[in-house]
């Protein structure tokens, strides 16, 4: 029987979701809490692969098992045995076929930019000081965005994809205060891909990056004519949906 999880945390403390030769990963993390608890050993799929020190706010894994067990009882079990940075939101039977990954439609982020300083928001916020952004010039540029379905330009160069295409259908910066956020949504994202569209729109936003400048890097599909990666630490996966609605109501 295969069963989905749908997961938090805070990305702070490990290097990233997918297990790693030589570091803690929330994906083996969870496993081997799991497995433990099951008496067998458990095997997860996630339905993205965030970066080193990057946060889910939302993400889905699916496993197998044959062993039965209560699921409010588990749940509760994994998040006394797991440490404090992750979180079990709920456990549900899904069909055999259903997979955490390939399944996803869509997949959202969030990035946080606070402008000023602020010892509360150091894990989860990039903190600028004494800095004004064009924001309505960087929201013209992210509109762009939508235009296009290559993003090379924004990808790490050694990535094993066989496609740099995605179906980017949302993206835009709210402020809020002293809190500036991004939000981008697509079909699915490329390895670093979030983080080097913020750096390339920081940029824009500082005046350095015209339009037609930053027509030319989408159009150039090479990762050295756009901006910098911003810190990871800003970064949130907020939301997975699948095409099955009684996921998404989950």
């Amino acid at each position: 029987m295969r069963y989905f999880l749908k997961i938090q945390y805070l990305g702070t403390n490990y290097y990233g979701w997918q297990i790693q030769p030589n570091a803690v990963s929330v994906q083996e993390t969870i496993q081997k809490t799991i497995s433990t608890l099951l008496r067998e050993k458990i095997e997860i799929t996630g339905a993205g692969r965030t970066d080193s020190g990057v946060h889910a706010k939302q993400i889905f894994a699916h496993f197998d098992t044959n062993v039965v067990f209560d699921k409010k009882i588990l749940t509760d079990r994994l998040n006394n045995f797991l440490p404090k940075d992750i979180n079990i939101l709920d456990i549900f039977k899904v069909s055999n076929k259903t997979h955490a990954r390939f399944d996803a439609v869509t997949r959202s982020y969030e990035y946080k930019i606070y402008l000023g300083k602020s010892p509360f928001l150091l894990q989860t916020t990039w903190q600028l000081y004494n800095i004004n952004l064009d924001i309505e010039k960087m929201n013209e540029m992210s509109n762009l965005l939508l235009d296009y379905t290559n993003f090379k330009s924004f990808s790490k160069v050694k990535t094993d994809v066989t496609t740099y295409n995605c179906n980017i259908t949302e993206a835009f910066w709210e402020l809020n205060g002293k809190r500036l956020t991004f939000y981008i949504t697509a079909n699915r994202f490329l390895r670093n891909m979030v983080r080097a569209i913020v750096g390339t729109l920081y940029e824009v936003g500082l005046g350095k990056i015209t339009k037609e400048q930053f027509i030319r890097i989408i159009e150039s599909q090479d990762r050295k004519k756009a901006g910098f990666s911003v810190p990871a630490k800003g970064l949130s996966l907020t939301r997975v949906t699948y095409a099955d609605s009684n996921i998404n109501s989950k």
